[in-house]
């Protein structure tokens, strides 16, 4: 069997929690692992799941109020050992420099396009290391 990846999705959204599950699919390319999600609405929940670990990409979303996704990223940039890569979703193209401000190793804007977000979660997925099984 197959292992699957996990992608915590936090945004105080649950539209914006559904668009990422939706546009990403059980696998957002061929070349990579089945994904899980888990959700989280509030910064001490994301805070909680990286601590415990098996976090293999983040997805947070910029809008998010009122702990924002930019803000929370370079927050853990800072605080988490490891820090899995950041997915960012950005209000408007403009925003991009926000997100390298913030870290995010990518970033899309709302509305969350499908191909789009695939691609770059799947980009995010590739360049994570390899696991020993």
């Amino acid at each position: 069997m197959q292992p699957t990846a996990t992608v915590l999705v936090y945004s105080d959204n649950a539209r914006t929690r559904e668009q990422v599950r939706l546009a990403a699919g059980k696998r957002p390319a061929a070349d990579v692992p089945p994904v899980e999600f888990l959700e989280c609405a509030t910064l001490p929940a994301v805070l909680s799941a990286l601590d415990a670990g098996g976090i293999d990409v983040c997805v947070l979303d910029g809008e998010t109020a009122p702990a924002g996704g930019m803000g929370v990223c370079r927050q853990i940039k800072d605080e988490i050992f490891g820090c899995p890569p950041v997915l960012l979703l950005i209000g408007r193209p403009q925003d991009a420099w926000l997100a390298t401000w913030s870290r995010a190793e990518a970033a899309v804007t709302h509305p969350v396009d499908p191909v789009e977000f695939a691609g770059a979660l799947a980009g995010l997925l590739r360049a994570r290391p390899a696991v020993d099984a």
